[in-house]
This record gives structure tokens, C-alpha cells and sequence, in this order.
């Protein structure tokens, strides 16, 4: 069984982020990169399955060259093979999904699996942009999945509970929390993977779907009243709840 497995690289959830000079993009400086952690998960997955029925894993991500710290993150978790398609700093989900298309026609993979979505973009179209690309089934926020002759049988949540759905082989896999629990890399393995190769291929020259025209940070203006249980306060706040609230 040969499985590609999709990454991408995202700052850290814990980092501060700000807005760059441009007002379209976030300042990357003193900013920690990591692998998306809906894709930790898919790697998690994809481990699993290759160890029980035996094959091959790829971990492909698409941007530049710095992209190789997750490629090492990917080789340390125990994955065989990585491949950086190299171009620019991805803009928008059908940049991406249209190159690791190309490079997927050619692996012809069983299955390929990707986070639910990415802790950057949020977009969520990835698995159904290489379904339409690849013309094969895609099931989507999988949080259990057995795979067995030829099928994947997965439960996936939706609103209010979960359903369970079957597709045939190939097909596309969006890992949700709860799916498994990734792995940490060892320090041994860790330096193995800094000596492994990294295959690269040159990304298509593909114009992005989507222009980004501005960014900013939500405010976080207080829109609370604090009050205590004094006298006063306790009168403030039924005029308040009169005047303002309108409740009583």
C-alpha cells in the first residue's frame, strides 16, 4: 500500500503574530514553524496503516525551501520518502492542490491523507480540490477509519454527532482530532533525518484563485463592565440592565 500523505508548514499556534509592512501578509521574523498539527495526525495515520499492511509513505509539501524543517519533522516521525515541491510561498489552496495533483497522477497512490485543514488558512478546500483534480472519492473530518479489501470504512463528524460513510480505493482522507495520537520524533531519529535526501521538484507556475487585499488583528477591546456588590454598583447595574441591556 503506497501513501501519500499532504503537509504544510504553519507558525506555531503558540507564536505572537504580526501583521507585516505590507498589511496582506504576517511578519515571519522570530516566528517558530511547524508541521500543521491536523497533518501530524495524517502522518500519524498513515504510519499506522503502513505498518499493518505493509508499503510505502511520502510526505510532499509545497512552497520554498524552507519547507524542508517539516519535510525533517516528517522523516523523523518514520515516514520513507519526502518531496519538496519547490516554487513560491503558496497563495491560496488551488496553488497547492494543483501541483501535489500532478506529482499524485504520477505516485498513483491508495490513499492520500491531509489535516481536516490548515491552522493558517483555515480554507478547507484542499481535500476537495484533489478529489475534482484526481477524480476519486474524498471523505472529509475522518475521526475513525478501518481499511480493509480495497475500501476505507470512516466515521466523520458533522454537526450534532457523526456518520459513517464507505469509499473504494484510491481515495482521499482529512484527518480530525481525535483520529489517533500523533507520535514524537525521537532524538535518535531526529538526526537520522537531517541526513536523509529531500526530492525536488519544480512547482508549476500556477496564478493563485484567490488575492488576499488586506489583513489585520481583531481588536480586543473590553466590552465588559466590571462591578462589585456595593450599594452603588448594585444600582448601576439595574440601570444598566434598564437602560442599556433593556431586559427588566
Amino acid at each position: 500500500m503506497n501513501i501519500l500523505v499532504c503537509i504544510s508548514r504553519v507558525p506555531d499556534t503558540a507564536s505572537r503574530i504580526v501583521v507585516g509592512s505590507d498589511g496582506k501578509s504576517i511578519d515571519s521574523s522570530g516566528l517558530k514553524f511547524v508541521v500543521n498539527p491536523y497533518d501530524e495526525l495524517a502522518i500519524e495515520e498513515a504510519l499506522q496503516l503502513s505498518k499493518k499492511n505493509g508499503g510505502e509513505v511520502t510526505a510532499i509539501t509545497v512552497g520554498t525551501a524552507a519547507n524542508t524543517d517539516v519535510l525533517r519533522t516528517a522523516l523523523a516521525m518514520g515516514v520513507d520518502k519526502v518531496v519538496l515541491i519547490k516554487g513560491d510561498e503558496p497563495g491560496d489552496s488551488s496553488y497547492v492542490a494543483e501541483n501535489i495533483a500532478k506529482y499524485a497522477k504520477t505516485y498513483n497512490p491508495d490513499l492520500i491523507f491531509l489535516g481536516r485543514q490548515s491552522v493558517d488558512f483555515d480554507s478547507l478546500q484542499m481535500p476537495s480540490i484533489l478529489a475534482e483534480k484526481l477524480n476519486i472519492p474524498s471523505v472529509s473530518v475522518v475521526s475513525k477509519l478501518t481499511v480493509e479489501s480495497g475500501k476505507v470504512i470512516a466515521e466523520r463528524d458533522i454537526e450534532g454527532g457523526r456518520e459513517t460513510v464507505e469509499a473504494v480505493l484510491p481515495c482521499i482522507i482529512s484527518c480530525q482530532k481525535g483520529l489517533n495520537e500523533p507520535r514524537y520524533p525521537k532524538l535518535p531519529d531526529i538526526m537520522k533525518a537531517k541526513r536523509k535526501p529531500i526530492e525536488e521538484i519544480e512547482a508549476e507556475n500556477i496564478v493563485p484563485k484567490v488575492t488576499i487585499l488586506s489583513m489585520e488583528i481583531p481588536s480586543k477591546k473590553r466590552v465588559g463592565t466590571i462591578l462589585t456588590d456595593s450599594d452603588d454598583d448594585i444600582k448601576e447595574l439595574v440601570k444598566l440592565l434598564h437602560e442599556e441591556a433593556k431586559i427588566i
